[in-house]
């Protein structure tokens, strides 16, 4: 426990040290953009100056680091505004979009695995099988506009975007359907073939075996035996599906036109507005190791039935 909460640390800092570094890799900065189409060199010189881009790259990020152990991620080369600012003013329609997904995702997952587990090999698990193999062939970006083509213009069922709702997506739960549809398209296409996968492995081992000479039901070694050891290696996808979500979500608000952090990313990095790039992408950074350190420690939950039980 202690040597992977170490190690999640380190994972932290590589993650920083590796966004400030990339960021200035980038081509331009904010005082190219700020200059115009026909940029003046002295022009430019002078707004660098004036935003202090012109100092050392070295006592840039012992300041930015530094002053993001205070809670201080900066402020917007181009607004003022301190970054923090537009974190929460983007965090609340991707958290909405991003928890609605999550809602859905495990049961759905979870139960189309074990349904195509108790029928393998017949109609049922071929077509559930031939579905999510066709669906998670298929890109975001062209899921989504096939989706909003369909049900947004064709039929006129669903709104096909976000305009028009202030920012407001709780007010507006016809607005999310489309969106969450398609975060949903991949990652329950891929934790149901792992449910499946390990439910088939469960329910054919020796202990289940054992449950059912015991008497127990069919139902209850199903549930409450060999789903719990089938869904270790899917808590691990799960992490991972939660990874992707963080760049699908940018996708998908850009797609949809949703207020949230893809779309201030996007916006940021167009203006080259390091600062709101850098503390964007720290936010995504911290929640990925977080995530995957939560995974393994859950997956170290289910370990011990697996092993004991084999």
């Amino acid at each position: 426990m202690g040597r992977r909460l170490l190690l999640g640390l380190g994972q932290t800092a590589a993650v920083v040290l590796l966004i400030f570094v990339l960021t200035e890799a980038l081509p331009g900065d904010a005082a190219v953009a700020l200059a115009g189409d026909q940029p003046d060199p002295e022009r430019i010189a002078r707004i660098r100056e004036a935003m202090q881009l012109d100092r050392p790259a070295i006592e840039r990020f012992l300041e930015w680091v530094g002053g993001m152990l205070h809670g201080d991620l900066g402020a917007s080369l181009v607004t003022g505004r301190p970054v923090t600012g537009y974190l929460t003013t983007g965090l609340g329609p991707t958290v909405l979009l991003a928890a609605a997904t999550l809602v859905l995702l495990v049961p759905l997952s979870v139960g189309l695995g074990v349904l195509a587990a108790r029928r393998e090999g017949g109609p049922l698990d071929r077509t559930v099988s031939a579905l999510t193999l066709a669906v998670h062939a298929v890109p975001e970006f062209a899921l989504g506009v096939l989706l909003a083509t369909l049900f947004a213009l064709r039929l006129g069922w669903l709104p096909p975007t976000a305009v028009g709702t202030g920012g407001d997506l709780a007010a507006h739960p016809a607005v999310l359907v489309l969106p969450v549809a398609v975060l949903l398209s991949r990652p329950v296409c891929s934790i149901s073939r792992l449910v499946r996968a390990g439910m088939i492995d469960a329910m054919a081992s020796p202990y289940a075996a054992q449950a059912r000479r015991y008497g127990l039901s069919g139902a209850r070694v199903r549930w409450a035996h060999a789903l719990p050891n089938a869904l270790a290696p899917a808590t691990q996808q799960l992490a991972r599906t939660c990874d992707w979500l963080l760049s699908g979500v940018i996708v998908v608000e850009a797609l949809f036109v949703i207020p949230g952090l893809g779309t201030v990313l996007i916006d940021a990095v167009a203006a080259r507005d390091v600062p709101v790039v850098q503390g964007i992408a720290v936010v995504f950074g911290v929640v990925t190791v977080v995530l995957n350190l939560g995974a393994d420690l859950v997956a170290r939950r289910f370990a011990p039935r697996s092993q004991v039980a084999a």
